[in-house]
């Protein structure tokens, strides 16, 4: 292996240990919050809460610090100045929303979300300013240290929210939880990324930063107007009761998202970006790491469709079961989500512009779909959009603009062909075995089992063809760079 290769394999490694711990300890708190603290209208509030936030982080910094993962030379010679971009831009956006809380929270159908929405959004200033260390780490490949610091960011969010749960503060137990966090996050990113927090300013290096960044920050704030357009309806259109239910729905949905898509996203656009100028390299790795991300997210979003309404009784009770079968659309959702985060990543090396013209097509495709839907047929209509949206209207434009760049839509299909047909029998497994043991935990494991091992045929012959590659002691070739390494995280033991 070169030594990128090696950077990226450790980096992997590293991200997903980083994603596992935090996304099993995320819900494992989140079934504690909702069994014992917390009923649908409470999570629906900090729904509201999260929407919000998202969106606001997604213009923050206005791209400028993706500039500190991409430009190459020395960091130090622009970090000062992306530092004073970020900060002055998230301190400007949380004063508007601080004004503008009471009108926002009642537009969302949430009025009592107004001082949630204060005091959670004091975040995304701190994220102004933790950009710029965490995107020296990123840029060196350093997952160690930001899985140390998640680490404690999530131990402490998540011990704060819980003792003041338990003390009855209502769901600003979320946003106190956060704001803590978040605070420790910072100071631990500072000490691993010494040197970063240095204000300063660059009139020339500032219009350059912007140039580059605001094509992806306009991009990434039309990803989150995605993501987050059906809470908006569902807040809006029947409150947030119903929310809370569909948010519990897309968070279960989306752990195969954040299980896949985070582990492999933290090095993807570093890895990406060296490949931009090779072309035919580039294409082999994208259409294997494609592969690689489809057989890795395919067993979970099968398990929580086929499965949906005993699991979501069994892990977080019975006034949950509301949302069992809009997961079972969101799953479909959750499942082409991956697919074009990772294409997303890919595009955003070689083609930032573009992206917002498809992302603008996918935010103005759900509008009216999500509306319509919302009034006939409540949350299950919602995400029944969603699904239908994505893989209807939206995976076809991703898959020719790829092709523009030189990626086959055959190569694709190939590459994803037998996860796929392994999840067509892990599905019918797991739904046949569940049917005949029952209910429960018993029934729950041995159906997941019985899929497992349905799956593990059609999925086996790509393990040992990428434990192969890693064993080469060759150059680096189209199928064994720095992609494919990300990609396979799910594969790292």
């Amino acid at each position: 292996m070169t030594e990128l290769n090696r950077k990226v394999a450790s980096a992997t490694r590293w991200s997903l240990i980083n994603t596992v711990v935090r996304r099993v300890g995320t819900f494992a708190s989140g079934v504690v919050l909702a069994r014992l603290f917390f009923g649908p209208t409470e999570w629906g509030l900090y729904a509201v809460g999260l929407l919000v936030l998202a969106m606001l982080l997604s213009l923050n910094e206005m791209g400028v610090s993706l500039a500190l993962v991409r430009w190459e030379g020395d960091i130090k010679r622009f970090a000062p100045t992306v530092l004073t971009l970020s900060t002055a831009s998230s301190t400007a956006f949380y004063v508007l929303l601080y004004f503008t809380a009471p009108t926002v929270a009642r537009l969302l159908g949430s009025p009592d979300a107004t001082l949630m929405l204060r005091l959670l959004c004091l975040s995304v200033i701190i994220d102004g300013i933790a950009c710029v260390p965490l995107a020296k780490l990123n840029r060196d490949f350093q997952q160690f240290w930001r899985t140390v610091v998640d680490i404690l960011n999530f131990v402490v969010n998540t011990a704060v929210t819980i003792v003041l749960a338990a003390m009855h503060v209502g769901a600003l137990a979320f946003a106190w939880g956060s704001l803590a966090g978040n605070l420790v996050a910072l100071v631990g990113f500072a000490l691993a990324a010494p040197g970063m927090l240095r204000f300063g300013w660059n009139r020339k290096l500032a219009g350059e930063l912007y140039r580059f960044g605001l094509p992806l920050a306009a991009a990434s704030l039309l990803t989150l107007g995605i993501v987050n357009l059906d809470s908006v309806v569902v807040g809006s259109v029947l409150g947030p009761a119903a929310l809370g239910l569909y948010a519990m729905a897309f968070n279960m949905s989306s752990w195969p998202v954040r299980m896949v898509s985070e582990t492999a996203r933290r090095v993807s656009f570093a890895g990406f970006s060296r490949l931009a100028e090779s072309p035919a390299e580039f294409a082999a790795g994208f259409t294997r790491a494609m592969g690689l991300v489809v057989a890795a997210a395919v067993p979970m979003c099968v398990v929580l469709g086929v499965l949906a309404d005993p699991i979501i009784k069994f892990v977080y009770g019975d006034q949950w079961d509301g949302a069992a079968v809009a997961l079972q659309w969101l799953v479909v959702l959750g499942l082409v989500r991956v697919t074009v985060e990772l294409a997303y990543d890919g595009i955003a090396a070689r083609k930032r512009k573009t992206l917002m013209v498809m992302q603008g097509w996918w935010l103005f495709s759900l509008i009216p779909i999500l509306i319509w839907f919302a009034h006939v047929w409540g949350i299950n209509g919602v995400a029944a959009g969603q699904a239908v949206v994505a893989g209807l209207l939206v995976a076809p434009v991703f898959l020719f603009v790829l092709s523009r760049m030189g990626i086959r839509v055959g190569d694709v299909a190939r590459a994803c062909l037998m996860p796929a047909l392994g999840g067509i029998a892990m599905g019918l497994a797991a739904w046949g075995v569940h049917h005949v043991v029952g209910n429960g935990f018993l029934g729950l494991a041995l159906g997941g089992l019985a899929g497992v091992v349905a799956y593990l045929p059609f999925v086996w012959p790509l393990v040992r063809s990428l434990r192969a590659k890693r064993e080469q002691p060759t150059e680096p070739t189209p199928a064994d760079d720095p992609l494919i390494l990300a990609a396979a995280a799910p594969e790292v033991s």
